[in-house]
């Protein structure tokens, strides 16, 4: 395994750090001492992108929630789709900046790290979506907390089952032990999430802490400060581009809501949206309506020219407008492919020249205002709705109930757990190391197998032991 001994950074080319990609961003954390390479025209980047794409955490994405169950609808987006979204919008904007940029010209930002980090973003998140994010969190808040994204790091980096010692029998491997620079590429919160905490928070685990010690001292030796890569800055961007838009577009498709319903919304909604915008966008309630009023109007005014001034009549036509848009599928494809051409093009980037790796990205105040609000107005129109609150508390309970009876020691409840994950069980030397591998079980639960394995236990029907889980 590589130390961080290993390398001396006081010496530190300074022609090397003037670049965007140095060596020490293709080291990977372990070395097997028999490695042989299966071609010579890949890149390690591009070997970490296959490593991604078929491992088995990237493939349950598929039955993951985005916003609606899975069983719903054909049509509504899953964590899979919606990751493969966020890489196609981050790889463009890469594109983008490489094309427009003098430096990116030169040192051109990797597209396949991009796109790997991208695909990767979301494949630490539970069954169940936030509600089940937060639920493991509920169970874990003595033991080190549970965050999807500190989640995507541990199994990338542990969990995944690509790279293990020969002599390793522990449940914490090298994962798909993937570059130092694809690892800091998805480390999008840069703190240390506490063993014990009451609410949420982002970041890493414990666990974790000397790797992201080791990535820091690999990608940018000479940072004193905030560690964000330029890669990880691209792909939270897209993300939330793809998060704005399309969860917009599926709940447009879904009847939560339609445009004229986002422009009249009422105080106590757009007061919710005000608190939970980021501290650097000061907006007035009058001000947030303004900027939803101007994403739709381009979609629906212009069908309205030939009406007469009657009011009744212009606010039946005006109606029929926002239902049409809200229900045509050519509509809603125009609405969202204009917003998400628009956010990208409004995205720039600011180039440090110290530490390239850690150049600024950003989108413009106009842009950035109307993919905040968009996003946010979605959580509290939708995902906190009445009618979702019924799946949310559902999933709640599927996870609380399979991780006490996962942790009950009277009932040896560990022996439910496969025979791997047993092994892991066993070889754990305290309870938080206990809990965080029945964590991490429940964690790369499908929505359907978390389905399945709670009426299994639970449910009043006889099962057959036959079926293994």
């Amino acid at each position: 395994m590589i130390e961080p001994s290993d390398i001396i950074f006081t010496n530190f080319n300074k022609f090397m750090i003037s670049m965007l990609y140095t060596k020490s961003d293709n080291q990977r954390e372990y070395t097997p001492e028999s490695s042989p390479r299966s071609s010579d025209y890949r890149s390690e980047y591009w070997r970490d992108y296959g490593r991604l794409i078929h491992c088995a955490a990237f493939r349950r994405l598929q039955n993951k929630t985005q916003i609606f169950p899975g069983p719903e609808s054909d049509f509504f987006r899953n964590r899979l789709t919606h990751s493969i979204e966020v890489a196609q919008i981050a790889k463009t904007i890469a594109m983008k900046l490489n094309h427009e940029n003098d430096f990116f010209k030169k040192y051109p930002i990797d597209t396949d790290i991009i796109e790997t980090i991208s695909l990767a973003h979301d494949i630490g998140h539970p069954p169940f979506g936030h509600t089940g994010e937060k639920a493991l969190h509920e169970c874990m808040q003595n033991h080190g907390g549970f965050e999807g994204n500190a989640q995507t790091l541990r199994i990338l980096s542990r969990l995944e089952k690509k790279c293990r010692h020969i002599q390793q029998q522990s449940a914490a491997g090298f994962g798909l032990n993937l570059t130092m620079r694809s690892l800091a590429g998805v480390l999008k919160y840069d703190q240390q999430i506490p063993m014990r905490s009451d609410r949420l928070q982002k970041g890493y685990y414990i666990s974790e802490a000397s790797l992201v010690d080791l990535i820091k001292q690999r990608v940018a030796p000479m940072a004193t400060s905030h560690f964000k890569t330029i890669e990880c800055q691209i792909m939270d961007i897209a993300d939330d581009i793809a998060y704005s838009t399309y969860d917009t577009e599926d709940a447009l498709k879904g009847g939560f809501i339609n445009p004229l319903q986002m422009i009249s919304a009422d105080q106590q909604l757009l007061k919710k949206i005000q608190k939970k915008l980021p501290i650097d966008m000061d907006l007035e309630i009058q001000d947030i309506k303004h900027v939803i009023y101007n994403i739709f109007a381009p979609h629906l005014l212009p069908y309205l020219d030939s009406l007469p001034n009657d009011p009744i009549l212009l606010a039946a036509r005006l109606y029929q407008q926002a239902d049409q848009l809200s229900q045509d599928s050519s509509l809603r494809t125009e609405l969202t492919a204009s917003l998400v051409d628009e956010f990208i093009s409004n995205v720039s980037v600011t180039i440090n020249h110290e530490i390239p790796a850690l150049s600024s990205v950003k989108l413009s105040e106009s842009a950035y205002k109307k993919v905040e609000i968009l996003k946010h107005y979605s959580f509290e129109a939708v995902i906190v709705s009445r009618r979702l609150k019924i799946v949310a508390y559902r999933g709640a309970e599927i996870i609380k109930t399979i991780f006490n009876i996962l942790t009950d020691q009277k009932i040896h409840g560990d022996l439910l757990l496969p025979n791997d994950v047993q092994q892991y069980y066993k070889q754990a030397n305290n309870e938080p190391e206990r809990y965080r591998v029945i964590c991490d079980f429940i964690a790369s639960m499908s929505d359907n197998y978390a389905i399945e394995f709670y009426s299994r236990l639970k449910s009043g029907n006889q099962q057959t032991i036959f079926k293994p889980f």
